[in-house]
């Protein structure tokens, strides 16, 4: 029987989603999670989803929808770029599509269209890019782009006092609605980790692989995860989304 894997925030580090992969020794029998942001940032965002295409027809794949996903969505789909996309990693992604043929192009679209808002599995664990700020859930939500854009949830966790108890009427009440959680879009970087951290009942696994953090993919079961080596390492002569502009208010 496999493991069920979560993996963070990519950013087009194609090299250090093929290193995770074999560091984690994943195989055709684990069942894989991936948290958004696929896209925007190094150099290999069109080949990180081509490979995902190809993955998903070998074994079971979930994909999230990240905010950078839905503006290379708009792009693919419309031919919008706007400012605001290309300084924040855009720039990149539209550069690896140079050489797509239209019919590949369409398949790219496709792809991300299939991609899901959030996933709640068996053990009602939830995973979703960003966060949600409903009381009743993300089924809930009142504006949807919320799923790829709150930060709210995780900012909440990490400022819990760690001593509250789940029956204190002072526990917040969006954390009781899962078992677990597990995110991306806001780095662990912010908060001066480099792996993925657990604050209350959440998992980010968002460890700052479009900036100068590693990629991370951690079994949900057991909690073990591995890292890729930070990807400035891994592409040494880009500098990712280390110099975007709005580095600081959009990520």
């Amino acid at each position: 029987m496999g493991r069920t894997l979560v993996i963070g925030d990519i950013h087009g580090g194609f090299k250090a989603l093929l290193q995770i992969f074999e560091r984690a020794e994943v195989t055709a029998d684990d069942k894989l999670i991936f948290l958004g942001d696929y896209v925007d940032g190094w150099s290999e965002s069109s080949q990180v989803i081509q490979f995902l295409i190809q993955l998903s027809e070998k074994q079971e794949c979930i994909f999230i929808k990240g905010n950078h996903d839905v503006w290379t969505e708009d792009w693919l789909s419309l031919g919008s770029d706007t400012g605001v996309w290309l300084s924040n990693g855009g720039k990149s992604t539209v550069e690896s599509y140079n050489d797509y043929s239209l019919e590949n192009l369409d398949l790219h679209l496709e792809f991300f269209q299939r991609m899901k808002a959030y996933h709640i599995d068996g053990e009602n664990r939830l995973f979703i890019h960003a966060g949600y700020s409903s009381m009743h859930g993300p089924e809930k939500e009142v504006y949807s782009s919320n799923y790829r854009w709150d930060r709210t949830l995780w900012e909440t966790a990490v400022a819990m006092d760690k001593k509250l108890k789940k029956d204190s009427t002072l526990y917040p009440k969006r954390l009781l609605l899962y078992s677990e959680i597990f995110i991306g879009h806001t780095p662990t970087l912010d908060i001066g980790i480099t792996h993925p951290a657990n604050k209350a009942n959440i998992w980010n696994m968002d460890t700052g692989a479009a900036f100068t953090g590693a990629l991370s993919i951690m079994d949900i079961d057991t909690k073990e995860f591995w890292q890729s080596e930070p990807l400035p390492a891994l592409y040494p002569d880009e500098k990712g989304r280390n110099n975007d502009l709005f580095r600081t208010k959009i990520r």
